[in-house]
């Protein structure tokens, strides 16, 4: 049994008289040794067009059904990491020998782009319960709440890190003149590390932590710059001071210190650096110091403490 695409005029005009002279679907079928189906969409174009002629293609016809491409949407939402090679190599598999470009362009008309993947911290699913508890404690809290937060972590920022692509214009063969190059060096050039602290109104001090960070040297920043930072940033009595889950933050003698201060912590998640707002002054941080270009060490951090100051505001 035929399709109605292979079907000639005679024989579908001959379908259309049948059902014109009051004959089923299946008698038709039947007579003219025909599917059902085949018959139901002959009348069916018949009855929507006037006419029995297959319609002028605008094109040539996709080389991948719809079936294959609800496959294709299933496969990459199971597993997002499959690269469009990956998805050529199974279709393939199956029988199906199409381009790269196929695969992409049949996954861009379903909505799904490439895209570098964010990073994220790993959560373990006690991580996700923590989290889920620290968001829904939070949730109502109001702006005056936030406003009276003093936010601070640690950053190590390297010389010549900056790890970001950088495009050029160039001509061909010229890719690795010197002036279309970016200088690398070995484990960045040098680095340092900076501890910082930042509200609603502002930034707070910057301090450059000498050698390894641990609670006794976490404590003395803390003594050297939390209260300077205070009253720069007027916080109110009963500011919260956040900092995150690191072992110096969280040591014995660092909390009887922050006892004996009568310093109070915002509860804190562990795995959670994205919901530190520092976070991303310490991007602006980056991007703005290696724009200037620093030459040393020194240079790195006279640049870091005068953007630092540069960046006033910031909205919670």
């Amino acid at each position: 049994m035929g399709s109605s695409k292979q079907l000639c005029k005679t024989l579908k005009m001959k379908v259309i008289d049948a059902h014109n002279a009051g004959e089923g679907y299946k008698k038709i079928a039947k007579r003219c040794q025909l599917a059902v189906s085949t018959v139901r969409n002959v009348i069916k174009r018949w009855q929507i067009r006037g006419t029995v002629e297959v319609k002028m293609r605008s094109g040539r016809p996709r080389k991948l059904s719809d079936r294959t491409a609800r496959m294709l949407v299933r496969k990459t939402n199971q597993n997002p990491h499959l690269t469009a090679k990956n998805l050529q190599e199974d279709l393939a598999d199956s029988g199906v020998v199409v381009h790269r470009s196929t695969v992409q362009r049949c996954l861009h008309r379903q909505g799904l782009h490439g895209r570098v993947s964010r990073r994220k911290p790993y959560l373990r699913p006690h991580h996700k319960i923590q989290r889920l508890k620290y968001a829904t404690g939070h949730l109502q809290k109001p702006d005056a709440f936030w406003k009276q937060v003093l936010w601070t972590d640690e950053v190590k920022i390297e010389l010549f890190g900056h790890n970001q692509q950088r495009h050029v214009w160039r001509k061909k063969g010229a890719a690795f003149h010197e002036k279309n190059t970016l200088p690398t060096i070995k484990h960045g050039g040098g680095s340092i590390m900076l501890w910082g602290c930042v509200a609603a109104s502002g930034t707070g001090n910057i301090a450059r932590v000498e050698g390894r960070m641990d609670s006794t040297k976490y404590q003395q920043i803390l003594e050297a710059n939390i209260t300077p930072s205070v009253k720069k940033l007027k916080l109110k009595r009963g500011w919260l001071l956040q900092q995150d889950n690191d072992p110096k933050h969280t040591s014995k003698s660092t909390m009887e210190y922050l006892k004996r201060r009568r310093l109070k912590v915002l509860e804190w998640p562990s795995q959670s650096p994205d919901l530190n707002i520092i976070e991303n002054l310490w991007v602006d941080l980056k991007r703005a110091v290696h724009a200037r270009r620093p030459k040393n060490i020194t240079e790195l951090e006279a640049f870091c403490k005068d953007m630092m100051g540069k960046f006033i505001t910031l909205s919670v």
